[in-house]
């Protein structure tokens, strides 16, 4: 990895006043011992998996007994469920998420102490240090993304670190502390922290509006990309998507920075360009043609999504780190899933239910079109569809529906808050509302009481069926109970 300086990045109107993102990151073997504030989640259960390997002494706090503290444990750290002022007394430094309010106990208690209190993405970067780093980020397929590629890195039979924001299938987890220089991680754009990284190698799969809670336009949207791009190091890549427009417009900036820049997509213009796409229930083949050479690529997901991922993870693995086209090919085809990512959770009576974390307009889009696809001349596709946060839904109801509509069947629950408090005439109804807009007659219904969904959707399916569960939230509890519901039926 190259010792230069980054370059300068740009500014940033979005920065977050609760965290110091320019500043230098520190050694990780500096840190001390880390106290996790809600160390249950997805991203940092991840960090917390990466310094217990190093030998790191890790503790946290988190407010559910979720089934990773046990795992976490296991592995060596001390977890509590609940918050107390108390748990983080022996801590030298603390790691915590945006979704930790400040008056937290924990965390009031630890500003109180004067130790260093660390945003994830910046102890996650702390322990990239030293490694060749490769960023993913976008709008949707990240998650996606950064597995494929590190599945890819495997089948060159490379041992690359990661932390993912979602458990890859193949492995049974979401981190891994490697042997090799590698170090791949998913760049949560969400609130501004994915400019901390630097990395040899930057993938952008699509730039569009989301978290709009957080940044207030998209325009500033495009000014945090801009300043992720900004700190590839120098000598380095950015893989980016030829087919979204948010993604042309960042590669012509970054072209204009001097930065080498990678495209692929459908469009002919691309640096890899896909032709040629098919699909057989699970898995998919797509062309891939690069300059004058062609490849096949097969994959054991389905989706022009997932092969746009796919492809990305191709560019990044062989232009951007070296690797042998073919064993690539071969790694990625090896590729089962991420959990939550169109995960197949049973089948009962000829009903097919799958489950997938979609929770934002484009991700919605792609995943239904991959159900209709599956289902075309056998079935009905039945969508069961959580909105997540009040603020999206206010502002993207429309496009929400505009992406449910295809669905023979659309079962609309009401909003999961995660962080937010409630806003006033902001309801899972907006979204049915928008789906009739653009499927007038369109079999639409909207169940706001959680416990009765799985006995709705379980009384109008029928043999053939897929149903697919789509959010964020705990949308993913209902495709287990709609399956027990039939297994009783036929029982």
């Amino acid at each position: 990895m190259t010792e230069e300086t980054p370059r300068p990045t740009v500014e940033h109107p979005f920065a977050a006043a609760r965290f110091d993102f320019a500043a230098d990151v520190p050694e990780a073997g500096d840190l001390g011992h880390v106290h996790f504030l809600a160390i249950g989640g997805a991203g940092m259960s991840g960090v917390a998996r990466i310094m217990l390997a190093r030998g790191i002494e890790v503790s946290g706090s988190d407010a559910k007994d979720v089934p990773v503290l046990r795992a976490l444990s296991t592995e060596g750290a001390t977890v509590w469920v609940g918050f107390d002022e108390e748990h983080q007394r022996c801590a030298d430094s603390v790691v915590m998420s945006s979704s930790i309010r400040e008056d937290n106990v924990e965390l009031v208690a630890a500003r109180r102490r004067g130790i260093p209190v660390l945003h994830r993405a910046q102890g996650l970067a702390a322990l990239m240090k030293g490694r060749r780093g490769i960023a993913v980020a976008g709008a949707n397929g990240k998650t996606t993304t950064t597995s494929l590629l590190t599945v890819a890195l495997q089948g060159c039979g490379l041992d690359p670190s990661f932390a993912v924001g979602g458990e890859l299938a193949k492995h049974g987890t979401n981190a891994h502390h490697g042997t090799d220089d590698m170090f791949v991680v998913e760049a949560d754009e969400s609130d501004g922290s994915f400019v901390v990284y630097h990395p040899d190698v930057a993938v952008v799969t699509n730039v569009q509006p989301d978290h709009l809670d957080f940044y207030g336009s998209f325009e500033v949207v495009q000014a945090a990309y801009a300043a992720f791009v900004s700190t590839i190091r120098p000598g380095g890549v950015l893989v980016t998507c030829a087919d979204d427009s948010g993604s042309r417009l960042l590669a012509e900036r970054a072209r204009s920075d001097g930065i080498h820049v990678l495209t692929y997509g459908f469009a002919d213009d691309a640096d890899l360009v896909l032709s040629g796409y098919t699909s057989t229930g699970l898995t998919s083949t797509v062309l891939l043609r690069d300059g004058r050479t062609s490849r096949e690529m097969t994959l054991g997901v389905p989706g022009r999504h997932n092969a746009l991922n796919a492809a990305a993870a191709f560019l990044a693995a062989v232009h951007g780190l070296g690797q042998k086209p073919d064993q690539v090919l071969a790694g990625l085809a090896s590729f089962t899933g991420t959990r939550r990512r169109f995960e197949p959770k049973g089948s009962v009576a000829g009903i097919d239910v799958v489950d997938d974390y979609a929770h934002n307009v484009g991700k919605v889009t792609a995943v239904v079109e991959t159900g209709a696809r599956i289902v075309a001349g056998r079935g009905r596709l039945v969508c069961v569809f959580q909105p997540h946060l009040y603020s999206r839904t206010r502002d993207f109801a429309d496009g929400l529906g505009a992406g449910l509509a295809p669905a023979d069947v659309v079962v609309v629950m009401d909003v999961y808050a995660a962080r937010e408090d409630p806003m006033p005439g902001v309801s899972g109804q907006l979204v049915a509302d928008a789906v009739r807009r653009y499927r007038p007659g369109a079999d639409v219904r909207y169940v706001p009481s959680w416990s009765e969904v799985a006995n709705e959707v379980a009384a109008l399916v029928r043999p053939g069926d897929l149903v697919l569960t789509i959010g964020a939230g705990d949308v993913t509890m209902i495709g287990p109970e709609i399956l027990r519901l039939l297994g009783r039926e036929t029982g």
